[in-house]
């Protein structure tokens, strides 16, 4: 039989060892993450480990590729137009700040970049809860024009983040009005209550409101606790990750494959 040929690759974020014939055809791949050997064919098993060998470090498990579950499959059949999952923190207001980025030189910063700082701060700590069988999609467009800045899919349940500037000002919470320094009150909490509903619709899975004050603020003040709104700093994002489990993690991927198609968002 031909020698055997070893080629990395990356793909989703792992590292892979494809290991190809002399024609370049793929017959198997070894994914260092799960130390598992995926054979096409098993005719090639004892061919593919010598190839291999030099790259194993310690026991592996030898095996036909496994089974996509549903979730995969409808990940793998849906068109790259209507995946959120590529979303990056904020990519909403970078699309808008590439399209019109304003003025060079005006008196006060932009007040985009500083939402869209507050967007990319809190995205970044919901990411990093992604090897704890969360998922997070950024930037979900909602019919009219609303968006959720952040959605929070995992075993202790779903979660709208909406990530709010707040650095060095005092922010006043009266339910459902909210105030950051010496700017204007708004109905904030009703429009975050309003848009955890629709997502509910979208999803048939009940979604959780979330305020989170990117900063650190130079003070908070609530007046009562809001209702059905948690407010949290960005620091204090990971709590949401130690919730009580709510969802198994089969109906957590259903979530997020459901989640991740833009269609499921186009009649809420």
């Amino acid at each position: 039989m031909s020698r055997l040929r070893v080629v990395p690759a990356w793909r989703h974020g792992r590292e892979r060892l494809y290991v190809c014939g002399p024609d370049g055809e793929n017959v198997a791949w070894y994914d260092r993450e799960t130390s598992r050997v995926n054979l096409i064919g098993e005719d090639r098993r004892d061919a593919v480990l010598e190839a291999l060998k030099p790259f194993l470090a310690g026991p592996v498990t030898v095996g036909p590729p496994p089974v996509p579950t549903p979730a995969e499959l409808a990940r793998l059949s849906l068109h790259p137009d209507d995946d959120l999952a590529p979303n990056r923190p904020g990519e909403a207001l970078l699309v808008g700040l590439e399209r019109d980025p304003g003025p060079t030189h005006r008196l006060r910063p932009d007040p985009r970049r500083r939402a869209l700082t507050a967007e990319q701060t809190a995205g970044e700590a919901l990411d990093r809860l992604e090897g704890a069988g969360w998922h997070t999609l950024h930037s979900v467009p909602l019919p009219g024009g609303d968006r959720l800045h952040h959605l929070l899919i995992g075993p202790g349940g779903l979660f709208a983040v909406h990530a709010l500037y707040a650095r060095r000002q005092r922010v006043r919470v009266a339910d459902p009005m909210v105030t950051v320094g010496r700017r204007e009150a708004l109905p904030l909490l009703r429009r975050l209550r309003a848009e955890a509903d629709r997502a509910t619709y979208a999803l048939t899975a009940e979604v959780h409101p979330v305020l989170a004050l990117v900063g650190p603020p130079a003070d908070v003040t609530l007046s009562l606790p809001p209702r059905g709104v948690r407010v949290l700093q960005d620091t204090e994002l990971a709590a949401l990750a130690r919730q009580g489990g709510v969802l198994k993690p089969a109906d957590v991927e259903a979530l997020h494959a459901m989640a991740r198609d833009r269609r499921t968002w186009e009649r809420v």
